[in-house]
């Protein structure tokens, strides 16, 4: 309720955000627009929390394929993927086929660097982390859905610079797309990602991931995850596990 109170408050000054600025673009709202964005915002914050309360003890298989362009190596990875209720992430390896520099020196860092964030910190895409400015309303596939621009309120692990799509219907996340503005391992340099969803009774729930991201080890290497088989209310409090031996 603290949150949700802080997020209420900073979007009483939202409109005066979203359009900040004397010199009005073409793709910036127009005044009338201001209390329209606002709603928009306070929509998706209480979507957004009551979707927080689904996705956490929950648990989905993932795919995991990388490749190192410049060893010309590859591998993919199988595992289920568990959010407990605190927030924490396990991962529980099923299976793995490719080279072993691609398993040790990527996937592995890259899912322990998930698992060792901060995960007790709120990181959601919320006016208490972000601020946002409206860019209009679109289509998204089949769908209309409002885009804003995403800033991150500090540098932390975990937030990023890019882009959200908010579907218009149920007012949750389609896709996310950007930087992060401050690497989760030493071992990466920079991270970009796109993130994409799939709304199924009321819930927004993973549905693939790319990312690239420049290493200090191996260069340039690239990583897609598809989600499936999501299912609610699936990990205990106490479960823990792995990602991957290195």
């Amino acid at each position: 309720m603290r949150t949700l109170r802080r997020n209420c408050n900073l979007l009483i000054g939202l409109a005066v955000v979203v359009s900040a600025g004397s010199d009005a673009t073409a793709d910036e709202p127009k005044r009338e627009d201001k209390a329209a964005t606002a709603a928009i915002l306070l929509k998706y914050v209480a979507a957004s929390q009551a979707q927080a309360d689904v996705v956490r003890g929950a648990s989905m298989q993932v795919e995991i394929t990388a490749s190192v362009p410049k060893l010309k190596e590859e591998g993919r990875l199988q595992a289920l993927r568990k959010i407990s209720k605190v927030g924490q992430i396990t991962y529980h390896v099923l299976g793995f086929q490719g080279d072993t520099t691609v398993k040790s020196q990527v996937i592995a860092r890259f899912l322990q660097a998930e698992q060792q964030g901060p995960q007790a910190a709120d990181l959601s895409i919320t006016p208490a982390n972000y601020k946002f400015k409206f860019k209009g309303e679109w289509k998204f596939g089949d769908k209309d859905a409002y885009l804003f621009q995403l800033s991150p309120r500090r540098k932390v692990v975990g937030l990023f610079k890019g882009e959200i799509w908010i579907d218009a219907a149920t007012y949750l996340p389609l896709y996310e797309k950007g930087r992060l503005v401050k690497n989760p391992s030493i071992f990466f340099k920079k991270v970009d990602f796109q993130r994409a969803f799939t709304i199924a009774n009321g819930t927004a729930i993973p549905a693939y991931m790319v990312s690239t991201i420049d290493t200090r080890v191996v260069g340039k290497v690239e990583i897609n995850i598809h989600y499936s088989n999501f299912e609610p209310n699936a990990a205990p409090d106490e479960e823990t596990g792995t990602a991957v031996q290195q």
